[in-house]
């Protein structure tokens, strides 16, 4: 076991996910704006649910917490990554980093495996790794938000347009690992983590962000 923990790789997937894991929309709502997120609007600990919640007590500390949480999560799967290739990892352990960090979002070690949607997470390490694509699914998802108001819609339509991007830019597969598997398994468990959403939206339940 000993011998496991000490293998470079498995230093940085453990690292990935435990730092994925870390619940900053529940912790900032929990300790500046005294509310539990996993009992209050969605259940959900991620931004637009800090903000959606807080913004009925305190407009202004919901915006603060909003973007601080929103922050936090995009750049958490970075600071990994950032370190992995500063160590010199190869392009696929950094996409399993990538992986993992998402995965710890959504299903937290510290929340009892449950968590965020992964849309800011998984925003930021794809940011990272596959930039263009990653900014074309900003592009899309700012539209959408825009003219739609509803924030899941608007993540899953630009989770739409990054897996084309990849594929049109990209036509035989992520440079480095030679496929589109790792974005595949990131679009995959964002959608998973927004089948409720889903849900709500056909019967026509969904809240819109102001």
């Amino acid at each position: 076991m000993m011998e496991l923990l000490s293998n470079f790789n498995i230093q940085l997937y453990l690292a990935a996910y435990l730092v994925g894991s870390i619940p900053f929309g529940y912790l900032l709502a929990r300790y500046f704006g005294g509310v539990d997120i996993k009992h209050e609007g969605s259940g959900n600990i991620g931004a637009t649910n800090v903000l959606r919640v807080l913004k009925e007590r305190d407009p202004a500390l919901a915006k603060k917490l909003g973007a601080a949480t929103l922050f936090l999560d995009a750049i958490k799967g970075v600071v990994v990554l950032l370190a992995a290739k500063m160590l010199g990892a190869e392009p696929g352990t950094l996409w399993t980093v990538a992986v993992l960090a998402v995965w710890g979002h959504c299903f937290s070690l510290f929340m009892g495996f449950e968590g965020g949607k992964g849309v800011a997470t998984g925003f930021g390490v794809l940011l990272f790794l596959l930039p263009i694509p990653a900014l074309i699914a900003l592009a899309a998802w700012a539209v959408a938000a825009k003219t739609l108001k509803i924030s899941s819609l608007s993540s899953l339509i630009a989770l739409t347009a990054l897996l084309i991007a990849s594929y049109v830019l990209y036509p035989a597969g992520i440079p480095g690992i030679g496929t589109h598997a790792p974005v595949w398994i990131i679009a995959v468990t964002v959608f998973y983590k927004h089948l409720p959403n889903l849900i709500r939206l056909l019967r026509k339940e969904e809240a819109p962000v102001a």
